[in-house]
């Protein structure tokens, strides 16, 4: 089955190898391969994606790349026209998302901090190939959600963002909430106040960075 849809592509499984760390984490009185962390922060538009990802990065002090801020121009016209996305229009992106944290991580970076809505599962295991090559990559998705009305009035106040509210609606018709058997995903919801959302979600990663996993 096409991964994407109908035109037949296969997986690009090639990733850039992550350098091995001759630093290393104490476990249980044993020491092991310190591990690079790649937090995707995920949603629907509205949902906060980049004050999530922006806080963890300076609360971590790892770099941030916004996704939205890779897309190609013909993507961005098209969103801004009010015009979905198809799995053809993500795929390249998708995929230089995860060469460029891949990259981040070669040149030196603890870790990062990474933006994409990452609405099906077929989009979040394309970044998923990550850690393929490099075992010391632990990939973490952080996936906020809220119901569509709190969506639709949040994007609605945003000033000069191609994201309109109309997209929230065929954002949501396409969305693959993560489901059990996705056990890389932390699940947050943000419909309430934006300093809790923040709380959880900071004390979460910790919780993952602390266990080495």
């Amino acid at each position: 089955m096409d991964p994407l849809g109908p035109n037949p592509q296969p997986i690009d499984t090639r990733a850039t190898p992550v350098a091995s760390s001759n630093t290393v984490t104490r476990v249980a009185g044993q020491q092991a391969p310190h591990v690079h962390h790649i937090w995707l922060v995920t949603g629907p538009a509205g949902c906060g994606k980049s004050t999530v990802a922006q806080y963890l990065s300076e609360s971590l002090n790892l770099p941030y790349l916004e996704g939205d801020e890779f897309h190609p121009r013909a993507n961005i016209d098209k969103m801004a026209n009010g015009i979905p996305l198809t799995d053809a229009d993500r795929w390249d992106w998708l995929t230089l998302l995860r060469e460029e944290s891949l990259k981040k991580l070669a040149s030196g970076a603890d870790g990062v901090v990474l933006t994409c809505s990452a609405l099906k599962r077929k989009y979040r295991d394309v970044i998923r190939v990550a850690p393929y090559f490099s075992h010391n990559v632990s990939l973490h998705f952080i996936y906020l959600h809220a119901p569509e009305a709190v969506l639709l009035e949040r994007v609605g106040l945003r000033q000069g963002h191609y994201m309109g509210a109309n997209m929230v609606r065929s954002q949501f018709e396409i969305l693959e909430p993560p489901t059990a058997e996705e056990t890389d995903v932390i699940s947050i919801d943000v419909s309430g106040p934006i300093p809790g959302v923040l709380e959880v979600a900071l004390i979460q990663a910790k919780i993952k960075m602390g266990a080495g996993v």
